[in-house]
This record gives C-alpha cells, structure tokens and sequence, in this order.
C-alpha cells in the first residue's frame, strides 16, 4: 500500500475535485441537465441509499446537505453535495463527506463517495471512464 494511501485512511474526511491526485475523487461531469442530476441526487440522499437522509437542500446554491450513518460502527458522517455548471454548461457534481467525531474513517467516506458516484452514473445511464 502506497504511503498516500495509508494516510488517506488515517483522515476523517474525504472530498472530490477536479484537481484531486486520485483520478476516482475528480468528482464527475454530465452532459445532462441540472435539473435531472439534482432530481436524482435528492432521491439518493433522501432515502435512496441505504442510511442516507437530507438535513437541507437548496437547489439555487446546488447544495444538498446529508447525514449517512455507517451500517457497521453506526458513525453518524456529514456528507456535502455541490451540484453547478461549469465553464462549458455540463452539470459538475462535488462530493465532501466527514466524520463527525474526527475520528479517522479508515476509508469509509472514500468509499461512501465513490458508492454515491456509482450509483449516480448507473440512474444517469452513463458509464464511468
């Protein structure tokens, strides 16, 4: 195991970006409209996956804030969705999810993004590249 991923599971936290040295964690780019992405989003954060529930959501800042409880440990985590357009009118989705006791996750909120992404890009009908 490389080094920067040891540290990765050390930390209580775990975010997308366009510049991030994962390729897995640049967050993802459709080129559907914002308005099906934010559907679909909700409806995962709201319920569709298992554990997940929306504490606010505000479709004109493109944020929808959520708690995921962790099914093993029962760790409640903060997870942050950023949903916009970017430079050339695709609809950008960010992810940040953190743990809120600090702790280090030891790779859970890595994984809950990556799960989230999947399941965005299989209910948007895309293929992950």
């Amino acid at each position: 195991m490389e080094v920067g991923s040891l540290r990765s599971l050390m930390q209580p936290r775990a975010g997308t970006g366009p510049e991030h040295d994962d390729p897995a964690l640049r967050g993802r780019v459709y080129a559907i409209p914002f308005d099906r992405v934010w559907s679909e989003a909700l409806r995962m954060a709201g319920g569709g996956l298992r554990g997940w529930a929306i504490l606010r959501a505000d479709d004109q800042d493109g944020l929808i804030e959520a708690e995921a409880v962790r099914l093993v440990s029962r760790a409640v985590d903060d997870v942050e969705i950023r949903i916009c357009l970017d430079s050339n009118a695709q609809t950008r989705v960010d992810l940040t999810s953190r743990s809120r006791n600090q702790r280090p996750d030891l790779g859970a909120n890595r994984r809950r993004i990556l799960k989230f992404m999947r399941e965005m890009d299989a209910r948007l009908g895309v293929s992950s590249s």
